[in-house]
């Protein structure tokens, strides 16, 4: 029986588990099999994927609230997820038996990496579940490194278990009551301003002006819906007669269990009227999601959800069996307004930026 004075005992009586479902392995799977010239980075990736999606649905029952949104670029290395304003790390990891994790170097010296919290995750296979050990802040990461000399193995800083937080709850009360400023890296002041200047570089990107599209200016990722040759896609009564030039489309990409779900997200945007109180213009839009490769039905219960530039849900439409399109209620707003909207199947989702 555990031992409450006993520090090793306590961290069992204090640790948090999520179970993890056939889709988890199925997409750790796929994302994994991308790497074919290095077993043991294969490996790894499967065990980040596996730790990052066990992870996700921890805090999603942990802050019922938040939109939680995946990051998996840099899986290789480690994944992350965001939580409002705090970014999260997710540290993977088989076992604990020697109570020492091992953490990237890249992680903690590369900025691009840098996350508010780093998440030791015990990736248990067999048992289908994760195990939360333990976090840390970065700010504390970055004291540990200074103040103790932390050892380096194989590319990999030796971290004492013991320096980390054993109560995984304090993460959800640190994200409710604590400005993420108290936990931002500690960056040099030119570091900052470079990293500033790239995240909105990124933002200015991957956010799609629709404006724009008034003006003429389509990014070329979004397709007229004449070029699909699908004449099914029939939008709403209230919006067939907009120019064409501002209906378009992306294909949207969903991997589940390792087949391959695709969808066409239409947007269709239109002037509406001035307004009489304020004078303002505002923009019109409508948003669909469709079948493609000749499905005549969406995937049952796939997702089209809207989400305030806060990461506040403001609309959720499930698909039902047989569903040929849903579509979220027409959006009107002023030049400048920003939302996102997501589309998610299972543990897959993709979100779009969008600013009016």
């Amino acid at each position: 029986m555990p031992n409450p004075n006993s520090p090793q005992d306590l961290r069992i009586l204090l640790q948090e588990n999520a179970w993890l479902e056939p889709e988890h392995f199925a997409l750790a799977q796929k994302i994994s099999s991308l790497e074919k010239t290095n077993h043991n980075t294969s490996w790894q990736i499967y065990l980040n994927t596996l730790a990052l999606l066990g992870l996700e649905v921890w805090l999603e029952k942990s802050l019922p609230d938040e939109v939680i949104i995946r990051d998996i670029d840099r899986i290789t290395t480690a994944g992350y997820l965001n939580a409002d304003k705090f970014k999260i790390c997710a540290i993977a990891t088989e076992s604990l038996l020697c109570e020492v994790v091992e953490i990237p170097k890249a992680i903690i010296e590369n900025p691009g990496n840098f996350a508010h919290f780093y998440v030791v995750v015990e990736v248990l296979e067999e048992n289908e579940e994760v195990v939360i050990k333990g976090f840390l802040s970065h700010k504390q990461l970055i004291e540990s490194k200074n103040n103790f000399k932390l050892p380096i193995s194989d590319g990999c800083y030796q971290i004492p278990l013991s320096f980390f937080d054993m109560e995984p709850n304090h993460l959800s009360l640190y994200q409710r009551y604590v400005e993420a400023s108290e936990f931002l890296p500690l960056v040099a002041q030119s570091q900052v301003t470079q990293t500033n200047q790239i995240a909105a570089n990124i933002i200015s990107k991957t956010t799609t002006k629709l404006s724009k599209w008034l003006q003429g200016v389509i990014d070329e990722s979004w397709q007229a819906l004449d070029s699909l040759k699908r004449p099914e896609f029939n939008l709403d009564y209230s919006l067939r007669s907009i120019d064409d030039e501002t209906k378009r489309t992306k294909i949207i990409d969903l991997g589940i269990n390792l087949d391959s779900h695709k969808v066409a997200l239409v947007i269709c945007i239109s002037p509406d009227n001035l307004d009489s109180a304020n004078h303002q213009s505002k923009i019109s839009v409508l948003a669909q999601l469709r079948p493609m490769d000749g499905d005549d039905y969406l995937p049952q219960n796939i997702k089209l959800i809207l989400i305030s530039k806060a990461g506040k849900v403001l609309q959720e439409i499930t698909s039902n069996f047989q569903d040929k399109c849903i579509q979220l209620n027409v959006l009107k707003g002023e030049p400048g307004k920003q939302f996102s909207i997501k589309v998610s199947l299972g543990d897959s989702s993709i979100m779009e930026k969008f600013e009016l």
